[in-house]
C-alpha cells in the first residue's frame, strides 16, 4: 500500500484526477445545485443556502486524516476546467466504496468511465481488490458507467424512499 493514497495525482487520456482544493468548493458547490429533484434533501442546497461554497471549503479543508484512499477533484487536461470528484469513500460497514459526480455540462463524454478506470488502478493498488457502488435505480447513466466499469448489480437495496431505491452494485476482484 502507498505511504499516502490521498497525495495521488492519476494522469489519464483526458483528465487529471488529484487532491481536493479549498477553490474546488465553487464547482462543488455547483454540483450541489444540479443534483436532480430525486436525490434525498439532505443531499441538496436546503431552504437557508447549505452547504454554501464556504461551508464545503471547510469540508475540504478538515478531509479525512486517515492515509486511504479519498475523493480526487476531476479536471480536464486540455482546459484545467474542473468538472467533479471520483474517488472511493467508505460506507456504514467500512467497506470500499465507488464514487463520482460530474457537472452536467460534461455529461455523456465518457469521463465518469475514465476517471473511475484510474480509481479503481488507484484503489487495487492501496490494497483495495473489492469495490462497491450505490447508484439510485433512476440514475441510468451512472449504472451505465458502473456497468462499463465492471460492477455488478447484487439484487440488494441499501434504501428505500419516496426518493428511489438505491442499488447496490460490486467490483469483484480480478473483473
Amino acid at each position: 500500500m502507498s505511504e499516502d493514497p490521498r497525495a495521488t495525482t492519476l494522469i489519464t487520456e483526458r483528465l487529471i484526477l488529484r487532491a481536493q482544493q479549498e477553490r474546488d468548493a465553487e464547482v462543488f458547490h455547483q454540483l450541489w445545485t444540479e443534483r436532480d429533484e430525486r436525490v434525498p434533501p439532505h443531499r441538496r442546497i436546503d431552504a437557508e443556502g447549505h452547504p454554501t461554497v464556504a461551508d464545503i471549503a471547510d469540508s475540504i479543508r478538515g478531509g479525512d486524516s486517515r492515509a486511504r484512499p479519498g475523493l480526487l477533484t476531476v479536471v480536464l487536461r486540455e482546459s484545467d476546467a474542473v468538472i467533479g470528484y471520483c474517488g472511493v469513500v467508505f460506507d456504514d460497514d467500512d467497506r470500499p466504496e465507488l464514487a463520482f459526480e460530474l457537472l452536467s455540462a460534461v455529461h455523456n463524454r465518457g469521463y465518469a468511465t475514465e476517471a473511475g478506470r484510474a480509481v479503481i488502478a488507484w484503489a487495487r493498488d492501496a490494497g483495495y481488490s473489492r469495490l462497491w457502488a450505490s447508484v439510485w435505480d433512476w440514475n441510468l447513466a451512472s449504472r451505465r458507467a458502473l456497468e462499463k466499469l465492471g460492477f455488478a448489480e447484487t439484487g440488494t437495496i441499501v434504501k428505500e424512499s419516496a426518493h428511489g431505491r438505491s442499488l447496490l452494485t460490486v467490483r469483484e476482484p480480478g473483473d
